[in-house]
């Protein structure tokens, strides 16, 4: 078997007696880390350590992949309104997190999920150039019509809108209105 020391050096291939040994006189344990590699790798470490560390590598890889943020819209949203829902989705899919759309039919608006549907598509259209569906939206139950929204990658996606915003262009026009208006005073 291949032994790898705690300081993650290879130590070579040796006989499971003598790693043992070394891992003993070490005072650490050793541990088998690829059982189904030729020949298999062992590893001198302190196994506590070793179960803390795969732990906690564990929780990272699952939080990082797992982002999802949810807007709600109605299908009787106003148009106003729903530019700031779209504003904050694009900020969210800017921001490598995917997006969940969730549209509730209330009371009559069961009767009319066409115009629901065609809410919801419009702002999926809107959101196109930052996402893509995973799916066409599909209702869960009668009353809910839900999208996923997943990022596109970095190099496929529009230019984040708040870089442009922190260039304050109107501002400025305004202070040249000022300086007109005091040189013709």
């Amino acid at each position: 078997m291949r032994v790898v020391d705690e300081l993650k050096q290879q130590l070579g291939v040796m006989t499971l007696d003598k790693a043992l040994q070394l891992a003993r006189s070490k005072g650490l344990d050793l541990v088998e880390i690829a059982a189904t590699a030729t020949p298999p790798v062992c590893r001198i470490v302190d196994y506590g350590k070793f179960l803390y560390e795969e732990s906690k590598r564990s929780k990272e890889s699952r939080n990082t992949g797992g982002k999802v943020k949810e807007l709600q819209i109605s299908p009787s949203i106003d148009p106003h309104d729903l530019g700031v829902k779209r504003d904050h989705a694009i900020q969210f899919l800017c921001d490598d997190m995917k997006v969940r759309i969730k549209m509730r039919f209330r009371g009559r608006q069961k009767a009319h999920k066409e115009i629901g549907l065609e809410v919801m598509n419009r702002f999926v259209k809107e959101l196109a150039p930052y996402g893509q569906a995973d799916s066409p939206p599909k209702m869960l139950g009668d009353r809910d019509l839900n999208a996923f929204v997943t990022p596109l990658p970095k190099n496929k996606r529009a230019k984040d809108p708040r870089g442009s915003t922190k260039q304050p262009a109107a501002g400025n026009a305004a202070n040249d209105d000022l300086d007109d208006a005091q040189t013709s005073a």
